[in-house]
């Protein structure tokens, strides 16, 4: 019998702050190179970011890194996420502004409108139901001309493409040293509670319709993929 789940996502990741990054390396193929495109597709000199889901500190330290200038929000679910990636980037010896660190949901921030140049996020966005809306405050959040930029689980299209990919990603977790069957059982468990995923051609058509274009999907793996998009 498996163990009682977290109520949410933001409780899920928090009980295990500790093993995070171990375990995300472990069952997210190609985690490393996915991060790296990212930041590859980044504005060159972004003044304001907003980051959604810091989680340990990950794509913050590189954010931090390569926009030394650059203000930055890093807002999680979890209160132990931001903890953990408060005190990663303070020991970090990075020259960078001291950043802002928000508690909330995606759904819940009060930020003002019109005050990022760049709102960045990984793997975080499959944890909101109404992605549609989400976008919508997205936009309102960024300057004319702002970017939006993310890494996360697409599903595949048609259901044949996400079966396969499903099972590519379960074959991957299985490989020796990799996941155990309980780990496996966990994420599976969360998955079913908690993610949200949407066809390619859906994230396309929320943004479209939030106010963005030059919308583009960069980077492709199994399930993962790296969607960028320009506030108009």
């Amino acid at each position: 019998m498996h163990n009682e789940l977290p109520a949410s996502a933001a409780g899920y990741f928090g009980s295990m702050v500790e093993s995070y990054d171990s375990l995300i390396r472990r069952a997210v193929p190609r985690y490393d190179e996915m991060t790296a495109r990212l930041i590859d597709y980044l504005p060159a000199e972004p003044r304001s970011i907003l980051e959604l889901g810091c989680g340990t500190g990950n794509l913050s330290l590189l954010l931090a890194h390569n926009f030394p200038r650059a203000s930055l929000t890093l807002v999680d679910g979890s209160a132990d996420m931001i903890a953990l990636t408060r005190s990663r980037i303070g020991e970090s010896g990075l020259s960078v502004s001291k950043p802002s660190y928000v508690t909330a949901q995606f759904e819940e921030l009060a930020l003002p409108e019109s005050s990022f140049d760049l709102v960045v996020s990984s793997i975080s966005l499959h944890h909101v139901a109404d992605k549609a809306n989400l976008y919508r405050r997205i936009r309102t959040l960024l300057r004319a001309g702002g970017s939006f930029c993310f890494a996360d689980q697409i599903r595949g299209e048609p259901e044949s493409n996400h079966r396969i990919n499903w099972e590519r990603w379960l074959d991957y977790c299985r490989q020796s040293g990799h996941c155990t069957q309980e780990e496996i059982e966990s994420l599976l468990d969360h998955a079913a509670a908690h993610d949200h995923y949407v066809p390619l051609t859906q994230h396309v058509s929320m943004l479209s319709d939030a106010g963005f274009n030059d919308i583009d999907c960069v980077w492709r793996n199994w399930m993962w993929g790296i969607v960028t998009a320009s506030a108009a």
